[in-house]
């Protein structure tokens, strides 16, 4: 059937800030989404709080509302805008979630809009788990024995009758957060508790665990006539047990017969069409290794995480033809975009292996409990594409940007046999590198099996990569023969890895192959195995067959290095400015070439840069890529400190890098030449010692006096930072033994902190706006709330701010984009840092000044003039009639062991905006969501005493203060409201991680807490476009020339 033509505007709801279990992958399907609608002529009206997104870019949608991601804020937009649809099943649970309260509360039928694509009584059986239950008894589909739960009684009678263990799954939530599996009574009962209190219809599903066997998926489509392809099947390494997030996975599966293959693609298309999904489906199985006995664990009736990894592992775009199924096209009516020469009702074909491993946040959090389970704690993930599964693990764990050098983790070495053991059996994030170390240790593949249930294929896979490092080790450099370093090559040995293992260098063993004629080809990802032709650039490497990239276009090049896995401290935001940067270039008339390994991401999107290559993001990569496709330009400012950290290898390989050189990063990353740089300049820094050891730094800190803040070089999101308030404190930090030398020793100021982003040629800059940070120095800023334009600075401070940034640039010959922090004290403006790069605020800053800061930077970087550019009367900082509050938004509460308090290493993985007429609202519509969901709340409880001005200034909104109740009790009131504890105290960690765990708010920096009041005066809210804003920007512009 063709689109439908009664459709005129559609409503899209997006996933809100990234968490963990919703990342950029929402980013990818909404833009998709967006996309596809926008070609078949629909307007397309967009609500989605998240600024770091592409799809939030007023390109992809007529209107882009920043706006509380609630029942009543998006029935203010409808009533505004009017929507003939609403598609829903692009903005993960969140947007599932809503659609079915917007439902419920009669806000649809009220308005006469329609629910597009997936009806909304297939989205109710698919989450709602007694419905989901019901029909899959109905369909004869196999699911574990379980019983549904609204009462901890109810669960505690079914756990006596079929014993532990036992999986707790919530309804209607998301990476099974506030579920778990209980082993004993006492896990059980708090699990329970927990899931509970996580579902928003207080509802769960306790089934007899099915934990050890193999866990596989099925991505499928089904259009409205009942055409249904499975676009990719998944084969999780890690058995049922381990959230598919957390699991390593391979695509296609490796292990199914092709009867267990067919069984289980049967049951998925039987379970899609009785459910009545249009669009893409993820469905989850367990299958029993020892006979043919399956069991249907989940089914998530939208896209979803594997739906962003199938698309970019099959190239199929799952998100861009589900959208164009919700408005009545059939899979049969609609050509391939990769092929262009077949239809979306092919089934994908693939002739190489897909490996993705998570990108679990351990590193930031090493003391936080680090056994994975069915609640996901990953926050990316990377992806790696090969001809054989030994190269495409290498690839994969290449890509991870973690603390292991290749297959090798150095903290594992020093442990025995019994702790790694240990490792597996816990379900510890590191138990990859333990299976790796205990093969080397000679420990049989029969035993891992028994203690981890990972099929004896990939052990076996597993025990070829530590043979490959035997060959390796009993060979040179010089002794090395062709075949010999063509297999190892093949097999994915690292030039890294083979230089460590032969001691030399990289660029030693790199002449060494390329003298042998040792060369990656590139292979197309193509949907059909090469059956048929395709148009596609998108490339992976391989040392196996010949080079499949087709003849480039003539014009001049320039490669976009991206960001990799999203983490905390790099998150989508470096995506949104790679993909600026490559729509500069196209509109420049460049050919753009982009690399990167996140599967989640835009950037990744084979139709966004002329050509894609899916690589690890390893020197050695990167320089393949340049020497394949003879690159005379590289970007590397808007691929995070990824990026940054390859300059050094690229410029002694004699690549050109465009607007920066390793000296210029060296200057602002080492912190006394830094320091030094400012003194040349004249411009105030904060009083800082440089320590290379342990003793250095005693003595330094007591030189300088306490309070002092630590701080490593070349690190991003605040890794490694400390406030140092004591000398017992100091003597703590050095005695643990995770400080990282050389380290910075800076005096800690008590005042204000601000930043700006930059565009530069060198001689001039354009900083739209000043943005000022709403706590006081010593937060990190990724975690601070903060205002744009800044609110409380004076003229000669903002002046100030200004001049200093036009010195620096100037001073060092900078072209692009930077960011600089500032601290303003005791009358004096203080440089804090300068980071020679996009910075997280970049969309933040362009999206709501109108000031595109990414695509300006690139033209810079090609050597425009910023006179060329921007007139110099619209150089000044923007007049912004509104205010803008930046918003953190943090997933510790899915990851016990960590505090919530705030310091200077960053613990968000995402964050939000509101737009206002007024402060006050803006904080409102920040706190919107949390204040509606703590409605009948009116308790603050107090740790630790707080002074009379601000006990005063709380009761005056009408809360409660309390303090003498056993907290254990207090957080399980309806009635508790937020925590506040300024005092810090360690001892007091336990109850902050407790309230944390009960979703409460916990309060440590004062002026937090003050904004949160500031919200309670308020009680209505505005919903304003931003291309509202915007026009009332430019009616203040003209105002003040007129």
């Amino acid at each position: 059937m063709p689109k439908d033509s009664s459709l005129q505007s559609i409503l899209l709801i997006g996933s809100g800030p990234i968490v963990i279990g919703q990342a950029a992958e929402f980013d990818y399907s909404g833009t998709q989404a967006c996309i596809a609608l926008k070609e078949e002529g629909y307007r397309v009206i967009l609500v989605n709080n998240n600024p770091a997104t592409i799809m939030t870019d007023e390109v992809h949608a007529d209107a882009v509302y920043f706006e509380p991601l609630t029942v009543d804020a998006v029935e203010a937009i409808i009533a505004k805008e009017r929507p003939d649809g609403l598609l829903a099943t692009f903005g993960g649970q969140t947007g599932l979630n809503l659609a079915f309260q917007l439902h419920e509360a009669g806000v649809l039928e009220k308005y006469g809009v329609r629910l597009l694509g997936t009806p909304i009584e297939a989205i109710k059986r698919g989450e709602d788990r007694e419905a989901f239950r019901a029909l899959m008894h109905e369909l004869g589909e196999p699911v574990p024995e379980s019983e549904i739960v609204t009462s901890v009684e109810e669960a505690v009678a079914f756990a006596e009758q079929i014993g532990f263990p036992i999986i707790i799954r919530p309804a209607y939530t998301l990476g099974g957060t506030g579920g778990g599996i209980a082993e004993n009574m006492e896990q059980f009962l708090a699990l329970v508790e927990k899931g509970l209190a996580e579902s928003p219809i207080r509802q769960c599903l306790i089934e007899r665990s099915v934990a050890g066997f193999k866990e596989i998926e099925y991505e499928v489509m089904r259009d409205q006539s009942n055409t249904c392809i499975t676009v990719c099947n998944m084969e999780n390494v890690d058995p049922v047990g381990i959230h598919t997030g957390d699991s390593i996975v391979v695509a296609p599966s490796q292990t199914l017969t092709d009867e267990e293959y067919q069984m289980l693609r049967s049951s998925a298309v039987k379970i899609i069409s009785a459910l009545g999904i249009i669009g893409g489906c993820n469905i989850q199985f367990a299958l029993d290794p020892n006979s043919k006995q399956y069991y249907l664990i989940e089914v998530n009736p939208r896209v979803s995480r594997s739906s962003a990894l199938a698309s970019k592992a099959t190239g199929y775009p799952i998100a861009r033809i589900a959208a164009k199924l919700a408005v009545g096209y059939t899979l049969a009516e609609l050509v391939n975009p990769v092929t262009k020469t077949t239809y979306a009702s092919f089934e994908p074909a693939l002739d190489y292996v897909v490996v993705k491993f998570p990108r679990l946040p351990f590193d930031k959090f090493p003391h936080a409990d680090r056994k994975l389970g069915t609640q996901m704690k990953a926050t990316g993930e990377v992806m790696a594409i090969d001809r054989n599964m030994e190269r495409a693990f290498q690839k994969a764990v290449q890509s991870l940007e973690g603390k292991n050098n290749g297959l090798f983790l150095p903290e594992l070495s020093a442990k025995t046999d019994d702790e790694l053991k240990q490792l597996l059996v816990d379900k510890d994030d590191r138990r990859f590198f333990a299976i790796l170390e205990l093969l080397r240790r000679g420990v049989a593949v029969e035993a891992i099996h028994e203690w981890t249930k990972i099929d004896r294929f990939f052990l076996a896979s597993f025990e070829r990569l530590v043979a490959l490092e035997k060959q390796a080790a009993a060979t040179t450099i010089d002794t090395i023969d062709e075949p010999t370093l063509r297999f190892l090559k093949e097999k994915g040995a690292s030039d890294a890895f083979l230089a460590e293992t032969w001691g030399v260098t990289e660029l030693d063993v790199r002449n060494k192959r390329k003298e042998l004629g040792i060369v990656p080809s590139y292979k197309m990802v193509d949907t059909c195995a090469a059956e048929f032709h395709s148009e596609t650039d998108y490339y992976y490497s391989t040392y196996f067959g010949e080079d499949e990239r087709k003849k480039a276009s003539g014009k001049e090049k320039v490669l976009i290095i991206g960001a990799g896995p999203i983490r905390i401290g790099q998150g989508i935001e470096f995506d949104y400015s790679s993909v600026h940067s490559v729509f500069a270039l196209q509109k420049e008339g460049y050919e753009t070439v982009m690399i990167n390994n996140n599967p989640e991401t835009v950037s990744t999107d084979f139709a966004v840069a002329d050509r894609l290559y899916f690589e690890p993001l390893t020197l050695e990569s990167v320089l393949d890529v340049i020497e394949a496709e003879q690159i005379k330009h590289v970007i590397v400012q808007f691929g995070g400190q990824t990026a940054i950290n390859l300059v050094k290898g690229l410029e002694e390989a004699g690549v050109p890098l465009l607007g920066v050189t390793y000296d210029m990063i060296d200057q602002l990353e080492d912190r006394d030449r830094f320091y030094q740089l400012l003194e040349e300049l004249d411009i105030p820094h904060v009083p800082g010692l440089m320590a290379n050891n342990a003793e250095e730094l005693a003595a330094k800190a007591a030189e300088i006096g306490c309070p002092v803040l630590l701080r490593p070089s070349y690190v991003i999101g605040g890794r490694g930072m400390f406030i140092v308030h004591s000398e017992a404190q100091l003597a703590a930090l050095i005695e643990q033994g995770e400080l990282t030398y050389p380290i910075l020793i800076d005096a800690y100021l008590d005042g204000k902190e601000a930043e700006a982003d930059i565009a530069t040629d060198g001689t001039d800059i354009l900083l739209p706006t000043i943005i000022e940070h709403v706590e006081k120095a010593g937060v990190h800023s990724g975690d601070s709330y903060a205002w744009l334009p800044a609110q409380t600075l004076t003229d000669e401070e903002k002046a100030k701010i200004i001049d200093y940034a036009g010195r620096i640039a100037k001073k060092l010959g900078f072209k692009g984009i930077m960011n600089i922090q500032y601290v303003i004290a005791d009358g004096n403006v203080y440089v804090l840092e300068v980071n020679p790069r996009a910075s997280r605020t970049v969309p933040i800053v362009s999206k709501t000044t109108g000031v595109p800061l990414a695509q300006i930077a690139t033209k810079l970087l090609l050597g425009k003039s910023l006179v060329d550019i921007v007139d110099e009367k619209a150089r000044g900082l923007e007049v912004m009639p509104y205010a803008v509050l930046k918003y953190p938004v943090f997933s510790t509460h899915k990851l016990p062991g960590v505090d919530p308090m705030v310091g200077p290493e960053m613990k968000s993985t995402g964050e939000g905006i509101s737009i206002a007429a007024t402060k006050e609202e803006a904080a409102y519509k920040a706190f919107y969501a949390y204040l509606r969901k703590k409605a009948n709340a009116n308790e603050m409880y107090v740790i630790g005493g707080i002074d009379e001005t601000l006990a005063a200034e709380i009761e005056a909104k009408q809360l409660v203060i309390v303090s003498d109740v056993p907290f254990a009790d207090w957080v399980k009131r309806d009635t508790a409201l937020a925590v506040i504890n300024l005092g810090k105290e360690e001892d007091e960690a336990n109850k902050r991680m407790t309230a944390l765990s009960r979703q409460l708010l916990v309060f440590t920096e004062r002026e937090t807490l003050k904004l949160f009041l500031q919200a309670l005066d308020v009680d209505h809210l505005d919903v304003q476009p931003i291309h509202g804003w915007l026009e009332k920007k430019k009616q203040a512009e003209q105002a003040v020339i007129a």
